[in-house]
């Protein structure tokens, strides 16, 4: 890393209780002894007065000191906990500014100096910032995992097998003139590849819930016109979304609402009523429909009993539940009752079974083992190394059979940071606020 210090607010914008200023780099030793007049003893609070180069008092603050190697960035760490109004923020952030070899921090900068200092991987730092965009429990979840490290201690193991298995290759590549040796050795090389590649699958397989879980999922209204999607949308987002009204086909266009459900992230799509029609705007708004609900995650099918629910569903539907609607209107059911959920939008009830049945089928989504692929980056290095393991395995020659080995491990370590992803690290922090 360069020689600069850099600082930056670390908690959110004034005004508040309490200011978080955080500072990291070769010169936080000379900054608290100017600012502060000491400095503390490391992981000790202590509270000082912070004085700017002038000797004029700025605030009474709380100051904290993490001597390199043990932070979080790896570097010497300051922290000043300050009153948090405006102007004790700004002129505290002044007399930073103003001492030799500080800068404001970038986005992102704190993180990718620990990720330099080898104090995070590079899923960890994904993770990381998962966790500071994370809206939901789901999400909440997943990111502390991933950012606590479970990828990159499974990464690190499949690594360490590899390398192993390649040093197996190397000894039969050594000692070929052993004649049980090549024969031996190529067979526990196979078994490693084989393992560790069926590991990667399940993990491939989890890989889509944990897109899903990161970005949202998508759960699309279909049924026929004038059945209620309208106005479930509205009782499920609490709010008049959607248009309602009498006339059929009021909806044409896609409107869609994002929710909590559950500490699910969830975006609930109305969609135009599926019937045949001869109107532009309304058959363009059916096909439209029927795309959308071919991609969803999930397809809520409705029916008011009378108007029969729509058989006709996109083949590539990966869940759903059937749902019965206006029960507060005394109706009897056109064809056989096959509903999953029943509920009046008018009155309230079945929503709760509803919202868990949503839940439940969003779950199911997952498979074992638990989701730590979050990100399109992940899966492909991940992807990559399994292809190469499944060569590997179907490999004669020794010498290929380690090349394809080299080819799984230098994936791992693209999808850890270890190695060329200098292209990669730009979009990655980028996403990061400043201060962290």
């Amino acid at each position: 890393m360069s020689g600069e210090t850099i600082f930056a607010l670390s908690s959110g914008m004034p005004p508040a209780g309490v200011a978080v200023i955080r500072a990291s780099g070769p010169g936080i030793r000379f900054g608290l002894e100017t600012l502060a007049g000491h400095v503390p003893a490391p992981r000790i609070a202590t509270l000082a007065t912070l004085r700017d180069r002038s000797g004029g008092s700025l605030d009474r603050a709380l100051i904290l000191y993490f001597a390199a190697p043990g932070s979080f960035t790896g570097e010497d760490v300051a922290e000043l906990h300050v009153h948090g109004g405006r102007a004790v923020v700004a002129a505290t952030l002044s007399a930073l500014a103003s001492l030799p070899g500080y800068r404001p921090a970038e986005a992102g900068e704190f993180t990718r100096r620990a990720f330099a200092n080898g104090k995070a991987d590079l899923t960890e730092v994904e993770g990381l910032s998962d966790l500071i965009a994370a809206e939901t429990e789901a999400q909440r979840r997943q990111a502390v995992g991933v950012a606590g490290g479970a990828m990159r201690k499974i990464a690190e193991d499949w690594r360490a097998r590899l390398i192993q298995a390649r040093a197996y290759l190397e000894a039969e590549l050594d000692f070929s003139d052993e004649d049980d040796v090549p024969e031996l050795i190529g067979s526990a090389a196979d078994e490693v590849a084989e393992a560790v590649a069926q590991e990667m699958e399940g993990h491939l397989r989890a890989a889509d819930f944990g897109e899903r879980v990161r970005s949202g999922f998508e759960v699309v209204l279909l049924g026929a016109p004038n059945v209620g999607k309208s106005s479930l949308l509205n009782a499920l987002a609490r709010r008049d979304v959607a248009i309602v009204t009498a006339e059929a086909g009021t909806t044409r266009d896609m409107i869609e609402v994002a929710m909590d459900l559950e500490g699910y992230a969830v975006t609930l799509v109305d969609t135009a009523g599926l019937r045949e029609t001869t109107g532009l705007v309304e058959s363009e708004g059916v096909r439209r429909a029927r795309v959308r609900g071919g991609a969803a995650d999930l397809v809520l099918v409705l029916s008011d009993g009378e108007i029969a629910a729509p058989e006709d569903l996109p083949s590539t539907i990966r869940g759903v539940i059937r749902v019965r609607t206006k029960t507060d209107l005394a109706r009897i059911d056109s064809g056989p009752n096959q509903y999953d959920v029943a509920v009046s939008a008018a009155n309230g009830s079945g929503l709760g079974d509803l919202k868990a049945a949503i839940v439940t089928a969003l779950g199911l989504l997952n498979p074992r083992p638990a989701a730590l692929i979050t990100r399109e980056r992940q899966r492909r290095e991940l992807g990559t190394a399994v292809t190469a393991l499944r060569f590997a395995v179907g490999e004669t020659a020794a010498e290929l059979k380690a090349e394809r080995l080299r080819q799984a491990g230098d994936a791992i370590g693209r999808l850890t940071g270890r190695i060329d992803v200098d292209e990669w690290l730009d979009v990655i922090f980028r996403e990061f606020c400043i201060g962290k």
